[in-house]
């Protein structure tokens, strides 16, 4: 072992791991609280963005919507030049482009910028996740505390690596799923010098997570039996998860390549705001990342055919606020789409086959969120961790891993580029 990998292993390492651990489960709890002020300013509400737009009259919903873009845009504008005076000159680096290039350097200027644009974006209720920049938020706070400190390239590098895996188990209550993330998405492998400490931060947030914020799951639901029927309404699952990922994909390169003719950012944003706003005067539940609409959704507390509704607007806002580019993230509004379809095909096929047959729509729920963010991440173990951690449904496994595989080999059959690129498929 040389002696970079030596230092890497050292005590000082470990303890710096857990300071990351405790930074990204303050600053995604504090970029949480941000945006409950962000809403409360748009709507006069706080809590779920979905009960603050059913409380609003439609064409107040679709105004805020168009606001909240037009504003988004203008600190994007503004904020691009502002960053680009710096000396870094204002380029954005992305947490997962920075890992995998085996940068440490976040900007720090860009990063502020698109947090604030996020911010307004997600707050006025645009139909993207938070947890993007969140994460990145997480991965920028672990690598300023990396260049802060006497260290190694690559024990700089290390902490970049747990800032991430803390910054995705701390928004998703979801420890392990942090770990798989990097080792997935992020690097592609994971080094000996790597494990304890990325193990240690990851630990850490889970810890006061669970102890300080929510110990439930994220997507705190009944428990659901695994029955016979469930493997083969998995694999239909994964095919139908498979094909509407890669149009998921598809639609949004084609969407964002649509969008870039408009070259003001305030317009294009405010586009997509109004488009994805339209639709939330007559859906409601479009509004937000659709966290609030999962979690009524597996605790039965939405009828079958207003969910195939809800589907149909969620997926086209989706696009619009992601296709115009609103900063903020895929995952959450993926999983919905995931959740609605997997619970849509249980009361579809349930037309047709006997109800033994079919099993209960809220296992073919669980089963569509992981087959949903297989099929657009192309990652199919971290989808499988991911989802069962998130419900707490580890009895699913079998038919989730089904329905992830067939999932990720329909939607890579098509060449279609994944949400955050992957960087094993790179290696091929």
């Amino acid at each position: 072992m040389n002696a970079p990998d030596r230092a890497a292993s050292t005590p000082v390492l470990w303890l710096y791991a857990v300071l990351t651990g405790l930074l990204a489960v303050a600053v995604t709890s504090g970029f949480r609280a941000l945006i409950g002020g962000v809403e409360w300013l748009s709507t006069g509400h706080t809590g779920s963005l979905v009960e603050a737009a059913r409380l609003l009259p439609p064409w107040k919903r679709a105004l805020i919507g168009t606001v909240g873009g037009v504003l988004a845009g203008l600190v994007l504008a503004w904020g691009q030049r502002w960053a680009a005076r710096d000396t870094e000159g204002g380029r954005f680096t992305d947490y997962l482009a920075a890992a995998r290039a085996g940068e440490v350097d976040l900007n720090d200027r860009s990063t502020w910028v698109r947090s604030v644009s996020a911010l307004l974006s997600v707050g006025s209720g645009a139909s993207i996740g938070r947890e993007g920049p969140m994460i990145q938020l997480s991965a920028w706070l672990a690598s300023r505390l990396a260049r802060s400190v006497a260290l190694s390239a690559q024990q700089r590098q290390v902490l970049l690596i747990c800032g991430i895996a803390c910054g995705i188990g701390s928004v998703y209550h979801a420890p392990v799923a942090g770990l798989v993330f990097v080792l997935e998405l992020a690097l592609g492998f994971l080094s000996a010098p790597m494990v304890a400490p990325v193990l240690m931060a990851a630990a850490t947030a889970g810890i006061v997570n669970h102890t300080l914020i929510d110990p439930a799951p994220l997507y705190a639901m009944p428990a659901v039996q695994l029955e016979s029927s469930n493997l083969g309404m998995a694999l239909a699952v994964g095919l139908v998860c498979g094909g509407l990922g890669w149009l998921m994909l598809a639609w949004v390169d084609g969407l964002r390549a649509a969008f870039k003719r408009i070259d003001a950012l305030p317009l294009r944003l405010g586009l997509g705001g109004l488009l994805a706003g339209s639709l939330s005067a007559f859906v409601p539940e479009v509004w937000g990342n659709g966290f609030s609409t999962i979690s009524h959704l597996l605790n039965g507390q939405i009828l079958w055919p207003w969910v195939l509704a809800i589907l149909a607007a969620k997926f086209a806002a989706t696009l619009f606020n992601t296709g115009s580019g609103a900063v903020g993230g895929m995952f959450t509004p993926t999983l919905f789409v995931g959740a609605t379809t997997g619970f849509s095909l249980a009361h579809l096929a349930g037309l047709w086959l006997p109800a033994d047959w079919v099993g209960n729509p809220l296992t073919l729920a669980v089963i569509g969120m992981s087959a949903m963010l297989s099929a657009v991440t192309h990652a199919p173990l971290m989808a499988i961790v991911m989802v069962l951690e998130m419900t707490n449904q580890f009895q699913l496994t079998v038919p989730v891993m089904l329905a992830c595989g067939v999932a990720h080999a329909i939607s890579t059959q098509f060449g279609a580029k994944p949400m955050y690129g992957n960087p094993i498929e790179a290696r091929h």
